[in-house]
């Protein structure tokens, strides 16, 4: 007997003829909610230190990213992730955390989360035609900056990091999952 999933494939404030394009809109926003705590905690702990000013700097374009996806979820009545609180104290503990591991390790974390987000933006970009050029535009200008963030943390040592590849992996697969998760909550 195969058993079907009952509930409403939709949650409130879905609009289903453009879900795709509200899934992606919703969790961009997610994600960059998420990266501006991750460098809250970073600063939290290394602000002050030799690697403050790199920190802010890539805060700041978070910041930056954050807002247009602020406007996007706006503009078009996207309803945002009902997971940001989560993302409000996980984005800061995972900043703070390989931040107390030390230098490398918050580099570490940033290549990592980097990483996951330049596959995750280029997968959009396929997915989007010529309606939705400027869109398309936007996420392309925000794929660049985050590769930035990822060199940066390479040229201050990420791979130094104590544990790198366990650290490293276990950020990714935690990364794509609240990819996974802020898709579809």
């Amino acid at each position: 007997m195969s058993r079907t999933r009952k509930g409403p494939k939709y949650l409130p404030g879905d609009n289903p003829g453009t879900r795709d394009l509200e899934s992606m809109i919703r969790v961009d926003h997610a994600g960059e909610f998420g990266a501006k705590r991750i460098y809250q905690g970073q600063i939290a702990v290394l602000g002050k230190g030799p690697k403050g000013d790199i920190l802010r700097h890539m805060a700041e374009q978070e910041e930056r990213h954050l807002a247009k996806f602020e406007e996007l979820v706006a503009e078009r009545r996207v309803r945002p992730t009902a997971l940001q609180p989560i993302w409000h104290v996980a984005g800061f503990a995972l900043g703070a955390g390989t931040a107390l591991l030390g230098e490398k390790a918050a580099m570490a974390c940033t290549v990592a989360v980097e990483e996951v987000i330049d596959e995750h933006y280029r997968e959009q970009q396929a997915a989007l035609d010529d309606s939705e050029a400027e869109l398309r535009d936007t996420i392309e200008e925000f794929r660049l900056e985050e590769l930035e963030h990822r060199d940066i943390g390479l040229d201050h040592g990420a791979e130094q990091a104590p544990a790198y590849p366990v650290l490293s992996a276990a950020i990714k697969r935690a990364s794509k999952l609240a990819i996974w998760l802020s898709e579809r909550v």
